[in-house]
């Protein structure tokens, strides 16, 4: 959505201290100051206080990350002048309210930037559970000997395997492209793409119980929504192929946990989890003991010097949207609903 130009628009930041300390560094924020009026530091944490009433006051943008509070009628009551909203990260359910919908406020996310780094971790992934890169490797700090490669199974490698990718969301879709490489057969399950988009993209549609159990390797990208909770079922998990992976970096309550450590514990499938249900797993929990099981700390996302990324693209979003050219990765009012 264009909107006439705005000069130099009055900005502030809310979110953690932490989040602030990580995304937004000093050439970030001098950046940032080339093209707004920002609000001097500290961050607004806590959008109750006098000083973020008064900041809120004159606010136009206001630059969110991890951490912001929640954008309610009250706050919202505070910032008259507020117009947009730049995330710096991806989903923004947690302080985008309906209020901000019904005021007719312009969202932005980070979430095609830290989409980026989820399908990098996923191809990577992808490609060592194909060869068996993990416990191989395992094994062989155990047994110290190489075995003769000759007698390598034929399950073994990454050519012509079959991938499934479970829903065409960002990640989704930047994952088939990135596998489009490779000599695999790329099969997609998502309600809302047809056979000719999934063709597009360059995957097969597929319908859910076929692509479980068609697939050498399932990876999940959908978002966690009442509809998609548990979507991995245990009849699903049953479909799967004998020693398939099963790779999970939406969402932990996507997946039956209960089906999921039976499954694992039987010896019949793989999986690498980054996120697990819930998150963290507590010491005790049965998924730490299977050994066909690998769960990394919810690392895919953007860390460390990936954050620059989701900061590049919040200041080219605040300057588009200054410019009164709009955002170009805005979140729609009528798509919130299917988004994580």
């Amino acid at each position: 959505m264009s909107h006439a130009p705005t000069a130099r628009p009055r900005a502030a930041v809310a979110m953690s201290k932490d989040a602030a300390a990580a995304v937004l560094d000093p050439e970030t924020l001098a950046a940032l100051g080339e093209i707004c009026d920002l609000a001097p530091p500290p961050v607004l944490d806590d959008l109750t206080t006098d000083r973020a009433r008064a900041v809120l006051a004159d606010t136009e943008v206001l630059i969110t990350g991890w951490g912001c509070p929640p954008l309610d009628a009250a706050v919202l009551d505070a910032a008259p002048r507020l117009r947009a909203v730049v995330h710096t990260a991806g989903s923004v359910r947690g302080h985008v309210t309906e209020a901000c919908w019904e005021r007719g406020i312009e969202v932005s996310s980070a979430a095609a930037a830290n989409a980026v780094p989820v399908a990098e971790y996923t191809v990577a992934m992808i490609l060592l559970a194909g060869k068996r890169v993990l416990e191989r490797a395992r094994e062989f700090r155990a047994t110290r000997r190489r075995d003769n490669f000759l007698r390598t199974p034929a399950e073994v490698g990454n050519y012509r395997r079959t991938v499934g990718i479970l829903s065409a969301s960002l990640i989704g879709r930047r994952v088939i492209e990135l596998l489009q490489p490779y000599d695999l057969r790329i099969l997609l399950y998502d309600p809302f793409v047809t056979p000719e988009e999934a063709a597009a993209l360059g995957a097969e549609s597929a319908a859910l119980p076929e692509l479980f159990a068609q697939s050498d390797i399932v990876s999940v990208h959908t978002p966690l929504l009442p509809v998609t909770r548990g979507l991995v079922s245990r009849e699903l998990l049953a479909l799967m192929r004998q020693d398939a992976t099963l790779i999970n970096t939406s969402r932990g309550p996507v997946v039956d946990r209960h089906a999921l450590v039976d499954a694992l514990e039987e010896g019949r499938i793989r999986a690498v989890l980054d996120v697990t249900d819930p998150e963290p797993l507590p010491p005790d929990d049965p998924l730490w003991e299977c050994e066909n099981a690998l769960i990394t700390p919810h690392l895919a996302g953007s860390q460390g010097n990936e954050w620059r990324r989701l900061a590049d693209l919040a200041v080219d979003e605040v300057a588009r949207w200054a410019a009164g050219d709009g955002f170009a990765h805005p979140v729609r009012n009528e798509r919130r609903a299917s988004l994580a």
